[in-house]
């Protein structure tokens, strides 16, 4: 009885043991089932070669074409100004600008005057001394030249060399007299205005800060990435004329809400770089500022910061990308005929905020993916859509026909 205790357990583990490996044997393995990624839609764009009209965007401040400072040339009392001769006020070429007492320079005037009538009279007086004193000489019936003491020729000199200085010191008193008048010496506009009537001024006493109107300048920092593409009228030894044609430039200022634009033209480059920005300055030019074009626009001011766009250089049968559509290391995504992620290293020639300019390294007709996608693997397959339309069709799988291809 004990042998089959022990026996029968062993018997039932044995059967189950080759019951189990038959049913493993006779089993069919179970299928595997990949899960398939669905392909990511992407906006792409068709490339194609056009013109692009380069625009260089900078800055600068509005400065005048010509300062200057007036100083008196005499001293004295102001006691007249024109109405004009206020800060911010324009006034006109030859305008009186304020007057200075000249009471004694006038004074001056009608001193140098006698000064003048009697140094005429003393040559006068000694050119008849000589003429009589060269008749007496030759009626004493002397055979010897006279001498030019007997002749009265020193005298002479000195009588005339009297009215030159007579003559000279009533032009300095005239012209003193005149200068008690402050003139404009161009149409201009007051800066600073630190006198006014009632106080006495000398010469080194600053009447006013002013500015010419004719045009104003705006000097404009260009490094040598966008000089290139700017033609800039330079200036050689030896030549009066600027060579090359000078560059629109559109002025741009911003108050408040409102934005308003000049119209003016670079004329001319710095003669040396700024040591500091590595950057050459160009000077444009705007005509006429402060006259009123339009009722709603205000003149233009100096010291106010304004954008300028310039106008450069035209790139002929290029391709024209977005920038947004350049990922790291100036590469984008092309999808090919397969609906597959291509990548490709481009180079610019041009580039800006909003674009990118190429001439080489894509082909036209090829499309672009603009979507941006974080991991784009070499050869993934993606759902293009074009201007809206889908070029993959879910359906039957099956890519429609590109234009171009």
């Amino acid at each position: 009885m004990k042998w089959k205790k022990v026996l029968l357990p062993l018997l039932i583990l044995l059967g189950a043991l080759v019951i189990s490996l038959l049913i493993m044997q006779s089993s069919e393995n179970p299928e595997r089932r990949t899960r398939k990624t669905p392909a990511t839609t992407v906006d792409v764009t068709q490339l194609k070669k056009q013109n692009f009209q380069i625009t260089i965007r900078t800055q600068g401040t509005v400065r005048p074409r010509t300062e200057s400072t007036l100083i008196p040339e005499v001293s004295g009392r102001i006691i007249k100004t024109s109405k004009n001769f206020r800060e911010g006020a324009f006034f006109e070429a030859g305008e009186e600008l304020l007057q200075i007492e000249g009471s004694n320079y006038q004074i001056a005037v009608t001193v140098a005057e006698a000064q003048l009538a009697e140094a005429q009279l003393s040559f006068a007086e000694e050119k008849a001394l000589a003429d009589q004193a060269l008749k007496n000489w030759q009626r004493l019936g002397k055979t010897t030249s006279p001498t030019a003491l007997v002749l009265h020729k020193p005298q002479l000199a000195l009588a005339k060399a009297g009215v030159a200085s007579a003559k000279a010191l009533l032009k300095q008193a005239q012209l003193n007299l005149k200068r008690t008048r402050v003139i404009a010496p161009y149409a201009g506009r007051v800066l600073e205005q630190p006198v006014d009537i009632g106080q006495y001024v000398s010469p080194g006493t600053v009447l006013a800060k002013i500015y010419a109107v004719d045009y104003a300048e705006i000097r404009l920092p260009l490094s040598n990435r966008q000089l290139e593409f700017v033609k800039i009228p330079e200036s050689y030894r030896g030549e009066t004329n600027s060579q090359s044609q000078s560059n629109e430039v559109t002025l741009t200022v911003n108050l408040g809400s409102q934005q308003h634009q000049w119209l003016g033209s670079i004329v001319r480059a710095e003669g040396t770089y700024d040591v500091r920005s590595r950057r050459l300055f160009v000077v444009a030019q705007v005509d006429n500022p402060y006259g009123q074009q339009d009722p709603k626009k205000p003149p233009l001011k100096v010291g106010q910061y304004v954008e300028a766009q310039i106008k450069g250089r035209r790139l002929d049968k290029v391709f024209v990308i977005p920038r947004s559509a350049v990922r790291e290391n100036s590469q984008i995504l092309l999808v090919d005929k397969q609906n597959k992620i291509q990548t490709r290293r481009i180079k610019a020639i041009w580039e800006d905020g909003q674009t990118m300019v190429i001439s080489e390294g894509i082909e036209e007709g090829e499309l672009l993916c603009l979507t941006p996608i974080t991991f784009a693997a070499q050869g993934i397959t993606v759902k293009p859509v074009l201007d809206g339309k889908p070029l993959f069709s879910n359906g039957t799988g099956k890519t429609s026909k590109r234009k171009g291809s």
